[in-house]
């Protein structure tokens, strides 16, 4: 059997008139803010398609969803998703396991991980026990800490019978 990890990390600023999506979901930051990007900046999504892509050398999402392209204003991150798992398996490659970490200082994203790791893992085709959801602050330090974005590390385990 052959393994692949791969590793992803994003961040996007946080700016008003925006919604917040962060796996999947449209969540409600205490300051009305959301995640300013090309697509719907869904950090999380979008670094576990980094690391998906990246255990394949096969670039980074910027290839594929270029941001100076039209097609992709404000599109569905989740959608995006399914396309990368698309060229994931037609590569011959299955997915064992994603984990990820969410870093902002709010909202608290604890009640909603659950849900984030279901609407994952059904895009993923793999069960929501195969996804891991982490979120923590960054105890008030750096970009995310100071509340100016929020950032997202993930991880990609690849299998090839």
């Amino acid at each position: 059997m052959d393994l692949r990890i791969g590793n992803g990390y994003d961040i996007h600023r946080l700016v008003p008139g925006r919604p917040l999506i962060l796996g999947g979901l449209r969540l409600e930051h205490p300051d009305g803010l959301g995640l300013d990007g090309h697509s719907d900046a869904d950090v999380l999504v979008h670094a576990l398609m980094d690391a998906l892509l990246g255990a394949l050398s096969l670039g980074d999402i910027g290839k594929y969803f270029p941001p100076d392209d039209p097609r992709w204003r404000g599109a569905d991150s989740l959608v995006l998703l399914e396309q990368v798992v698309g060229l994931v398996t037609e590569q011959g490659w299955s997915i064992v396991n994603v984990d990820s970490v969410v870093v902002a200082e709010r909202p608290k994203l604890k009640p909603h991980i659950e849900a984030m790791r279901s609407a994952i893992a059904a895009r993923l085709g793999v069960e929501p026990e195969r996804v891991g959801v982490k979120a923590t602050t960054n105890e008030q330090l750096g970009p995310t800490g100071r509340e100016e974005g929020i950032a997202c590390h993930a991880v990609a385990l690849l299998q090839k019978p």
